[in-house]
């Protein structure tokens, strides 16, 4: 089971995981938060990101450099268009496969390896209890 606990703070609120791993959740206003939308944003690049590098670095493709920049518009209140994951990659130098490896493996993550991103892919039910 994932939990995190968000909880007002005296400037704002944060999410803290079991590990106690904190971030700063707020509108946007302030200095050093993210936002909901932002959270959402890097916990599918992340998802993404973090699935990829053990892939490729077991096929002996280990990126030099691997980043990705991820995006959506508002398109309504309330509303996110399409999320575009853009990927940000340094090739390990004279390695010929490394781009087709990458390629390959980032495809098939996307495609179903991701939780978070197959969470945003299918109609979820999400509870609220008060």
């Amino acid at each position: 089971m994932a939990e995190v606990r968000v909880e007002r703070t005296e400037d704002g609120f944060e999410a803290v995981n079991a590990r106690g791993a904190r971030v700063a959740v707020g509108t946007g206003d302030a200095e050093g938060v993210f936002t909901p939308v932002e959270l959402l944003l890097a916990a599918l690049g992340g998802c993404e990101l973090v699935t990829v590098e053990p892939l490729t670095a077991q096929r002996g493709h280990r990126m030099a450099r691997l980043a990705a920049t991820v995006q959506a518009d508002k398109v309504a209140t309330s509303r996110l268009g399409t999320i575009t994951i853009t990927y940000d990659v340094e090739l390990p130098e004279g390695d010929e496969k490394a781009a087709d490896v990458l390629a390959a493996v980032a495809k098939r993550v996307h495609e179903g390896y991701c939780t978070v991103g197959n969470a945003l892919k299918e109609e979820m039910k999400v509870d609220q209890v008060v």
